[in-house]
């Protein structure tokens, strides 16, 4: 998952070291336990050697799961295989709303991954998904320094449009048909971009509309993010055209 994922070129890699990519195959499953994990071995790793960890994030998340130490609840699989089952996911949100209506209220309706996942917790301890760790509510203070990119909304927009069209050329299209041939994990099948080609590789949309609702649904979920991290008071907002001096006052710190 090369090209869908704008993973770091050959190059790039070369000429600053990057961690935590080509971890699992696209059929494994991967936690956010197995996250944390993976991503202490390599900090250590770093600090021994008197390197600067930068930690860049996207999933929020998976970020806050690093800089606040989130602990996740337990996993009760055979509980979220039967949730899964349900084809509506509008059907299994009202189901959250009615078991943690707070955990609900958090997150789209449309975000079928987290909506089982609560309600695997809900159902599986008998307590609400929402009630589990500080919350994400909660800021404590932290030895991070933690940057947010501030960018206008048409030019991300503008953006997102074009990364699909140069993935495209790149070959976005024959990455995902070799792996539609494979089993996917349920996060490698339903991630952005992914999704959408193989519901038109398997003869469901056409291709201008999969991407179409490629580009669609990441520019929603782009919204999505900057509301998430913009409730974070500890970031600290840049403007993109201040970046290049931003990215040399890190690399100072090296």
């Amino acid at each position: 998952m090369n090209i869908g994922t704008a993973k770091p070129t050959i190059e790039e890699q070369l000429e600053t070291p990057h961690h935590l990519i080509d971890l699992v195959e696209p059929s494994e499953s991967f936690t956010l336990v197995d996250f944390q994990q993976a991503h202490d071995s390599v900090r250590r790793h770093i600090e021994e050697r008197d390197g600067v960890p930068v930690l860049v994030g996207g999933t929020g998340l998976y970020v806050r799961a690093i800089v606040d130490r989130l602990t996740p609840p337990p996993r009760f699989t055979q509980i979220a295989s039967q949730l899964d089952e349900e084809q509506d996911t509008e059907v299994l949100h009202k189901r959250l709303q009615e078991l943690d209506p707070v955990g609900a209220a958090r997150m789209e309706n449309t975000n079928r991954r987290r909506i089982i996942r609560a309600l695997e917790v809900s159902i599986g301890t008998g307590e609400p998904f929402s009630s589990f760790g500080p919350g994400l509510d909660s800021y404590p203070d932290v030895p991070y320094r933690i940057i947010g990119i501030e960018i206008d909304r048409c030019e991300l927009d503008e953006r997102i449009r074009q990364r699909y069209e140069d993935q495209i050329a790149a070959g976005f299209l024959e990455e995902v048909r070799a792996l539609a041939e494979t089993e996917l994990s349920a996060t490698a099948g339903q991630a952005l971009g992914y999704k959408e080609l193989l519901a038109h590789i398997h003869g469901e949309m056409s291709f201008i509309d999969a991407l179409d609702l490629a580009i669609q649904r990441t520019k929603r979920f782009a919204r999505r993010q900057q509301r998430w991290f913009k409730r974070d008071p500890r970031v600290e907002w840049v403007p993109r055209d201040q970046l290049s001096t931003l990215i040399n006052e890190i690399s100072s710190l090296e």
